[in-house]
């Protein structure tokens, strides 16, 4: 019996690839991963992040965005549900390549995810000084800093 193995797609041939498509799909280095469906709880959390950070940031060179807008890391590209970004972002960017902070909200169905996957995507990616897991079911957070 013959299995087709289908190669792994590149991270530029997933960018043209999604640009096609009607909703926006994460990329895990090998393959197009569909986004969850969200909650009214966790929609919340990421526009109090918004809320909480627009005004505290807004003296600095640094910005808070929303999940409309992706991150590229060196083997997969994520939607988180809000980051900061220090470096200038043009207004016609759609991924940014230089996030300092990304906030996750956990849910049952993404938990391991954030803790494992991403959590090592975050940590290999130098510009990321802080990865911030929310939970959304109680007062509860995790982060994960940078030395130095």
């Amino acid at each position: 019996m013959s299995v087709a193995v289908r190669r792994p797609m590149s991270i530029d041939e997933f960018l043209a690839w999604e640009e096609r498509q009607e909703l926006r799909w994460e990329f895990d280095g090998f393959a197009p991963v569909a986004p969850t469906g969200g909650t009214a709880a966790h929609a919340r959390i990421p526009r109090n992040i918004i809320a909480a950070l627009a005004s505290r940031l807004r003296s600095s060179p640094c910005e808070v965005y929303t999940s409309d807008l992706k991150i590229r890391l060196a083997q997969s590209v994520r939607y988180p549900d809000s980051f900061v970004a220090c470096t200038p972002v043009p207004g016609t960017t759609t991924c940014v390549t230089e996030p300092a902070v990304v906030f996750e909200v956990l849910s049952e169905g993404t938990a391991s995810t954030e803790y494992y996957v991403k959590n090592q995507e975050y940590r290999a990616t130098p510009s990321i000084q802080r990865y911030v897991m929310l939970e959304q079911d109680f007062a509860g957070a995790t982060v994960f800093a940078r030395g130095g």
